[in-house]
């Protein structure tokens, strides 16, 4: 096992990965080297980042991580990432994983006295990792995360599946096409502009990531992976829906929608478009709706998952065990 590295700057990490967390080794979006940079550099400039790396062999773990104040740490992770894990390289066994996890909880004792994690889909292995190194680590079911699983469907028989009252909702709200709908999978300034008029117009409050989003549709783009649709009335983009679909998966990552058309549901007709190109047209063997416990979400998709956030506590400083046993507390009433 060799000693575990750390850096403070993602240009420093991206120069140790050599490309190995690029796109091109079949990475998922949110295990991405680009993901990391991109979320660190528009959501959160002003904070550091501490990367951590354990090797044994040829095996690899790496940890994204924030340094939000002296001796914290945080997952390098926001409402944009439908997960965050630890990011393995060559492949490890389950044991090797294990080992290598360890090597990391110790190296963050010598520095960290408190760390939280959070979305994490699998908690159990990193759980483990801390407390066999020697911190007081908490798991709390927090949200949860909503998947559609289609291979081998067609959009007709999982359109069939839905409850009536979307399906009926569909179907009166649709008579005469009001809304011209229209998906593209090549970002240009028109239909950013498009975008953000649809986004002021919203009841949304104003995005502080939009530079981020920016950022995730341009390179989707390039890569050919965007799914940008748009609902519009006499030309006027009223609901827009960005999507990007990668290795048979759909991943849905914002809609927005003018509240001015809130009666006649122009978001409701576009995701139906847009499930039914991901389904038919793009043949995806999931989809996959992100985080957060909308209601409107269990209208289109099948499965929910929870969600994991981790706090983990350093007993070698007495600063972390009040906020430890108020954090215990706050798990058993939960």
């Amino acid at each position: 096992m060799v000693a575990p590295r750390e850096y403070q700057m993602l240009a420093q990490a991206r120069q140790a990965l050599a490309g190995r967390l690029d796109r091109a080794h079949g990475l998922a979006l949110f295990d991405r080297i680009d993901w990391f940079a991109a979320l660190h550099d528009r959501c959160f400039p002003d904070q550091p980042v501490s990367i951590v790396q354990a090797q044994e062999g040829d095996a690899q773990a790496w940890l994204f991580l924030l340094a939000p104040a002296p001796r914290r740490a945080s997952a390098l992770a926001n409402w944009y990432s439908f997960a965050w894990a630890p990011v393995f390289i060559g492949a490890p066994d389950a044991a090797t994983r294990q080992r290598l996890l360890e090597s990391l909880a110790r190296h963050l004792m010598t520095r960290c006295a408190q760390i939280d994690l959070y979305p994490l889909e699998d908690a159990a292995p990193l759980l483990a990792a801390l407390r066999r190194a020697g911190w007081f680590a908490v798991q709390r079911a927090m949200g949860g995360r909503y998947l559609l699983e289609v291979e081998g469907c067609c959009f007709a028989d999982y359109w069939a599946a839905r409850p009536g009252r979307l399906r009926n909702l569909v179907k009166r709200k649709g008579r005469g096409d009001p809304f011209a709908l229209s998906i593209a999978t090549r970002l240009t300034d028109d239909l950013w502009r498009d975008y953000i008029d649809v986004h002021d117009r919203s009841w949304k409050e104003a995005e502080p990531g939009l530079d981020f989003l920016h950022d995730l549709a341009e390179r989707e783009s390039a890569a050919g992976t965007l799914r940008l649709g748009f609902a519009r009335l006499d030309g006027r983009a009223v609901a827009t829906q960005l999507w990007t679909v990668e290795r048979d998966v759909a991943l849905i990552h914002k809609l927005s929608h003018d509240s001015a058309f809130d009666h006649a549901s122009p978001g409701t007709l576009l995701s139906h478009a847009m499930f039914k190109q991901a389904i038919d047209g793009d043949r995806v063997r999931m989809i996959d709706y992100g985080t957060g416990d909308n209601g409107y979400k269990t209208d289109w998709m099948d499965r929910r998952i929870p969600l994991h956030r981790i706090d983990a506590f350093n007993p070698r400083f007495p600063s972390s065990w009040l906020p430890a046993a108020r954090t215990a507390i706050s798990a058993l009433v939960g």
